[in-house]
């Protein structure tokens, strides 16, 4: 299944399930729902629970690079792309469409 979140200010951003729900959840939405809505209101604390889940995950790899290195184990390896590298069109359709103040929406 693809999550397909759509605007009137922004062209669509696509998502792979797994990728899709994880957004969703830390976002505070209901990721089992086959459909859902972002309002205007809404955009800028998800910005910000994206932003947030973005550094602790870096955070998190960083510090498991520096405990592996330090006792001559090799570094752990991780997902090739990063929840940076994947919330970060969604986190620009999210300011987007709150400047323009209209909704995002999926599985509509």
């Amino acid at each position: 299944m693809l999550y397909k979140f759509k605007s009137k200010t922004t062209g669509d951003v696509i998502m792979l399930q797994p990728n899709g729900q994880r957004v969703l959840e830390i976002i505070g939405k209901d990721a089992a729902g086959a459909k859902g809505i972002v309002l205007p209101e809404q955009m800028s604390a998800a910005v910000d629970a994206l932003e947030a889940a973005i550094a602790k995950e870096e955070s998190e790899q960083k510090a498991a690079v520096a405990d592996a290195l330090a006792r001559g184990e090799p570094a752990p390896r991780f997902e090739a792309i990063s929840l940076r590298q994947r919330a970060l069109p969604f986190i620009e359709m999210l300011r987007r469409c709150e400047k323009a103040g209209t909704e995002i929406v999926w599985g509509v």
